[in-house]
């Protein structure tokens, strides 16, 4: 089990590695078509998985974990290009459920 990560550690990890690198972060443009890749690809693993579309046998191995990583890391790149702290809005969004959708859904007893 790898050590556990805050957002902070996970967008400085991001930042450190995109930094090596005289192109640095895409333009936002750029970052949504390859979020979009990124969701299709996920998109497809769902389906190979739990839907009735099943991999052919010489299509590469792939894992929803691995295509939810590549989101991950393109959300965080999207975060730091504009200087976004993720925590900070994780909490703002949590806040915005917790009170828009408070008697939403069922609660379990």
């Amino acid at each position: 089990m790898s050590e556990q990560l805050t957002l902070r550690g996970m967008q400085d990890q991001v930042h450190a590695y995109i930094s090596q690198f005289k192109e640095g972060y895409f333009e936002p443009f750029v970052m949504l078509s390859r979020l979009t890749e990124e969701v299709g690809e996920l998109s497809r693993e769902i389906n190979h998985v739990y839907g009735p579309k099943k991999k052919k046998d010489d299509e590469k191995e792939n894992s929803i974990e691995m295509e939810l990583g590549d989101i991950l890391f393109i959300i965080t790149c999207y975060a730091n290009s504009m200087n976004i702290d993720l925590a900070d809005i994780h909490q703002r969004v949590m806040h915005k459920f917790q009170t828009r959708d408070a008697n939403r859904w069922t609660r379990m007893d």
